[in-house]
């Protein structure tokens, strides 16, 4: 049992960068852009973060940092894709190099170098953590639990809101939502945008909040798992929770089984996520694709083409 409460404790710090990603893949290929580029927005989040926590400023700032330079990389491949309409595809892999060659450069100095991240409850308030319950809420931290809310507030917005009628109509059928007044470019660039908030988001959470240090590929693949997770959850925001729990829980085992000194072969183990990954898209294939993918992913749009 004191296993299991552990596992469930630290589950959460594992499923969040995973569900932030996710959610932000899921409203831009929404619109209707597929943005491979997750792994070097995480990156570049992840590195910025921990530069401006390193330098003498409060985690929030840092949290504020790393999102930035999220959106500023987002806003060259929103630009790229949306106004001069090059290939989704390139672009996405293009914005994965330039964030990890980036990190490269300007984090190596700051490798390695530990510093005080995201205060969790335990370290807030008075929690009696003689309990399952106490010591799973000690552990966890406020965008832990705003992350999930997120994706329900952004479900109901998707789906019960006039603005969020207008951005799936961008992805479904571009023309159409055209004649009905919605502007396509601005939409798409938004979304874009809101996508890399929250990657950079997602990325400054692992330095700040989980790990309290950067190290280079710490990423680790997280950001193609999110890719994958948005085709798991069939492009929605609800399910995208679940898909994460499932990876973020996989990925927590790891580390916790090594804390009970349980013997069992690690590098293995790392690959669990992983294959997890492959099982689940595998399954998803059999299935079909039909559901939730948006009918104009991926595709330009000029004026010219309406109806």
């Amino acid at each position: 049992m004191d296993f299991l409460i552990g596992w469930a404790a630290i589950a959460p710090s594992y499923t969040t960068p995973l569900l932030l990603a996710c959610l932000g893949l899921i409203i831009s290929e929404r619109a209707g852009v597929l943005n491979l580029g997750a792994e070097g927005l995480m990156a570049l989040g992840a590195m910025t973060a921990a530069v401006t926590v390193l330098s003498g400023h409060d985690p929030l700032i840092g949290f504020a940092a790393g999102a930035g330079a999220a959106i500023a990389l987002s806003l060259v491949f929103g630009v790229a894709v949306v106004v001069f309409r090059a290939d989704q595809t390139l672009a996405g892999l293009a914005v994965v190099a330039i964030g990890i060659g980036v990190t490269g450069v300007v984090g190596r100095p700051f490798t390695q170098k530990t510093f005080a991240g995201l205060p969790r409850f335990g370290d807030l308030f008075a929690i009696d953590q003689q309990t399952g319950l106490g010591r799973f809420i000690a552990a966890q931290d406020v965008v832990s639990v705003l992350a999930p809310l997120l994706a329900i507030f952004l479900w109901w917005w998707l789906d019960g809101t006039r603005s969020g009628l207008r951005l799936r109509a961008a992805g479904e059928d571009a023309a159409a939502a055209d004649v009905a007044g919605v502007d396509i470019q601005w939409t798409r660039l938004a979304a874009v945008l809101f996508c890399g908030l929250l990657c950079g988001l997602s990325g400054a959470y692992l330095t700040i909040a989980t790990s309290h240090v950067w190290v280079e590929n710490m990423i680790a693949a997280r950001g193609w798992i999110a890719i994958a997770l948005v085709i798991l959850a069939r492009w929605s925001p609800a399910r995208a929770i679940f898909g994460a729990v499932l990876f973020g829980s996989a990925d927590a085992l790891i580390p916790r089984l090594q804390a009970v000194g349980a013997d069992v072969p690690v590098y293995l183990m790392m690959m669990l996520p992983y294959a997890l990954t492959l099982l689940m898209l595998f399954l998803s294939s059999l299935m079909g694709r039909g559901s939730g993918e948006p009918a104009a992913l991926g595709m330009v749009y000029l004026r010219q083409d309406k109806h």
